[in-house]
């Protein structure tokens, strides 16, 4: 099983994966709004494996990121 220190070591290794969603959904959402949105969805999550975070990215649905998106720009 691969363990990472802390956030931003996970984050680097998982950036291929959130520009490649970046790029998929060719919208206004940025990968940093993508790692926000899954950090709060893991945030009650455990034993969360590289698999599994990598399958959430790709997963991800663009109206789903876009509404979270939006709603923190309203907050």
């Amino acid at each position: 099983m691969i363990e990472f220190n802390n956030l931003q070591e996970l984050k680097t290794r998982i950036t291929p994966a959130l520009n490649t969603k970046v790029k998929e959904i060719n919208s206004y959402v940025t990968e940093e709004d993508i790692w926000k949105y899954l950090k709060t969805k893991w945030k009650t999550s455990t034993n969360l494996t590289l698999y599994d975070i990598i399958n959430d990215i790709i997963n991800l649905k663009k109206e789903v990121i876009e509404e979270y998106v939006r709603s923190e720009k309203n907050d």
